[in-house]
């Protein structure tokens, strides 16, 4: 297993990370540049917690606080990743900015980065503590809930991101049971293979978007 599930990270590391470097040097517009950022913000946050991981299982050696501090980091960048998703819905939908959306928005992400801070999370012991958990996890899941329900909204306006608020519903109902019960149930964290394929088709979209601005380009 140690072996199917390393392998697997590593590819989807180097798929995102080459990914949104690829994206950023294609991109030619606003639009493009969201995209490449966010893969590469989803793919780089991601490394601080599954490098980790995969050298746990072949190093012998302590890994709990750098288990610990990259959990920390993932939960901050991928809400950085969920406020970039609010500004790749405006610039790709030419939608109006709604001050009131906007600002729900940065609350939230505010919020969940500020929860993520706190001491009693105990990133450097590696918690599972299922308290925290949850605590953290409310103003995230209502973040996806808002960019989920945004996308939905404009499915039917786009072949090629109608289906993104497919992925990101999926993707959050594999994160809450792991970000919640996975310190109670280890055979949880085996959803976050599913949530990440989810990851990987959402890469897989704004590959497709740039791709198509940038024809339309020559």
């Amino acid at each position: 297993m140690k072996y199917g599930e390393s392998t697997f990270d590593i590819l989807y590391l180097l798929f995102a990370i080459i990914s949104g470097c690829i994206l950023l040097g294609r991109a030619v517009n606003k639009e493009g540049k969201l995209m490449g950022a966010a893969a590469l913000v989803l793919g780089l946050g991601d490394a601080f917690h599954l490098v980790p991981r995969v050298l746990n299982y072949f190093v012998d050696a302590d890994f709990t606080a750098a288990l610990g501090v990259g959990k920390l980091v993932t939960s901050i960048t991928m809400t950085v990743f969920y406020l970039l998703m609010y500004y790749i819905w405006l610039e790709h939908f030419k939608v109006s900015e709604n001050r009131t959306i906007t600002f729900l928005v940065w609350l939230l992400v505010l919020l969940r980065v500020a929860l993520c801070l706190f001491w009693q999370n105990g990133w450097l012991e590696n918690s599972s503590d299922m308290t925290w958990g949850i605590i953290r996890n409310i103003p995230f899941v209502i973040l996806g809930a808002v960019i989920c329900l945004l996308y939905f909204q404009k499915r039917r306006e786009d072949r090629v991101l109608s289906p993104v608020w497919i992925y990101i519903l999926l993707s959050f109902l594999f994160y809450i049971p792991v970000a919640v019960g996975a310190g109670v149930v280890p055979m949880l964290g085996m959803l976050m293979l599913p949530k990440t394929v989810c990851y990987i088709l959402l890469i897989i979209s704004f590959w497709r978007s740039v791709n198509r601005a940038g024809a339309r380009n020559q």
